[in-house]
């Protein structure tokens, strides 16, 4: 019987150990998406206890805790964080299968030094001897321990990007740079979306009453990103659609959704894909990287979200189709040689065979990797997950160019995943080696590992 979480965890052959401890393990790290606060990043504030950096926001930790029976006052209630954290650790003796088991002893182990495992028992001495700890141990220590280079946040066309700005005159062991994501100029169909555009035009300084407006002040954001570090984009796409359409008649769409008359459904769709569109070619001419996050299927629970808000929860996985309407876009800004560097996670995954299979029809043959089929993301980021989509990549594409890892937390404690997924690369690789179904090239399974590890995102984003 092997040990838990050992050395050798998740490395199930010589060939997979060799490949981790030599090269996976030595790489450090880019975060090219994540939800951190920049404004914590610079503060650097010790946290208060363990209960409030492990438990705060923590929609993962929260899910299972309701799934065991806990009320919702020991999670998002007024409850005292001790209590909060004695919740949770009587729940994870009973996380049987579940990453989050895994990741929980990670943390306690690569920034506590605590072995113990935790439950109801152990709770009160694992919380003692972490709130010790705690008082040295700020979000830029937790990034330096990790050995993070890059920390890309997810940051709003109408932020000040003033957290960064402090932070790019400090000198730090690594940069923190922002992300575009511009979901709410996309999402017309949403109560706030009127509210939004208002914002915009304040900081813009101009009217924004018609699509050329819309569109100038989106790419005047861009640059003001630029000129603050970014070179990539996101977008949360929960799904995604495609119908062609003239500008005159997103015009009309723009100008009913201004005036807060309803919009059909097939409007709100000509006008996503436009907007999509639109933005691809922007980040185009300024060679930045855009990411499409599709597949959620959000706010399932209508009385909860009256109670709680959004992000607390209870989302799911949605199973619109994707391929269509992916490939139309993708089309369309390859038309004109206007399609960026693009990164694509499937948050259902039966779609990572299509999104593989779709992004080697607009590989250049310049860029390598130029389309990625993006890490297992969210509810996929489990040892099935993770495999199923590597396999994927793999059988369809080339896993050699994969640009890897990423946190997509708002947890400074979360980076433990990067060796949780690199382990499991080495481990893939090392099985088919094991297996005779690869040579047993060091030299070159190195290589290949560390590129995955890091170097292939460093290479792809050029930050």
């Amino acid at each position: 019987m092997k040990p838990f979480l050992d050395k050798d965890f998740m490395l199930n052959s010589e060939t997979a150990k060799k490949l981790y401890h030599e090269h996976a393990a030595k790489m450090p790290i880019i975060d090219y998406h994540c939800h951190l606060n920049p404004k914590e990043i610079y503060e650097n504030k010790p946290f208060e206890n363990l209960a409030k950096v492990w438990l705060g926001g923590d929609h993962y930790k929260w899910r299972l805790m309701r799934a065991n029976g806990v009320d919702e006052a020991y999670i998002t209630g007024d409850k005292p964080d001790y209590e909060k954290f004695l919740k949770w650790a009587e729940v994870v003796p009973y996380l049987v299968g579940s990453p989050l088991y895994h990741w929980t002893h990670l943390e306690l182990q690569r920034f506590f030094s605590i072995q113990t495992l935790l439950n109801k028992d152990t709770a009160k001495s694992i919380y003692e001897e972490a709130n010790k700890q705690l008082i040295h141990l700020t979000p830029k220590k937790f990034i330096e321990m990790s050995h993070v280079k890059i920390v890309c946040t997810t940051d709003d066309p109408t932020d000040d990007l003033h957290y960064h700005q402090l932070l790019k005159n400090e000198n730090n062991s690594f940069k923190v740079l922002p992300a575009f994501r511009p979901d709410k100029a996309i999402n017309i169909e949403l109560s706030w979306f009127n509210d939004w555009v208002n914002k915009l035009s304040s900081v813009v300084g101009y009217r924004i009453d018609d699509l050329d407006s819309l569109e100038k002040a989106l790419e005047e954001r861009m640059d003001y990103f630029t000129e603050n570090g970014c070179s990539l984009s996101d977008h949360g796409l929960d799904s995604i659609f495609y119908v062609e359409s003239s500008k005159e008649q997103i015009e009309k769409i723009f100008k009913k959704a201004r005036n807060n008359e309803p919009l059909s459904e097939n409007e709100i769709k000509q006008y996503k894909g436009h907007v999509l569109v639109f933005l691809g070619k922007a980040y185009h001419k300024r060679q930045w990287v855009q990411q499409y996050h599709i597949g959620a299927l959000r706010n399932n629970n209508l009385r909860m979200l009256k109670q709680l808000g959004p992000d607390t929860g209870y989302d799911a996985i949605n199973d619109d189709p994707i391929a269509k309407p992916l490939s139309q876009i993708l089309n369309k800004l390859e038309e004109n040689d206007q399609l960026p560097k693009t990164i694509i996670y499937a948050l259902n995954s039966r779609d990572h065979d299509i999104v593989v299979t779709l992004m080697q029809a607009f590989q250049d043959g310049k860029v390598s990797g130029k389309l990625q089929c993006g890490s297992a993301w969210w509810f996929n980021d489990h040892i099935d997950g993770m495999k199923k989509q590597m396999i994927a990549l793999a059988n369809n594409g080339l896993l050699s160019q994969f640009v890897g890892m990423l946190t997509d937390s708002r947890s400074f404690l979360s980076y433990p995943r990067h060796e949780y997924f690199r382990r499991l690369v080495c481990d893939l690789i090392g099985t088919w080696v094991e297996e005779g179904l690869f040579p047993n090239d060091e030299v070159l399974l190195g290589e290949v590992v560390r590129n995955i590890s890091y170097e292939n995102a460093n290479k792809y984003f050029k930050m």
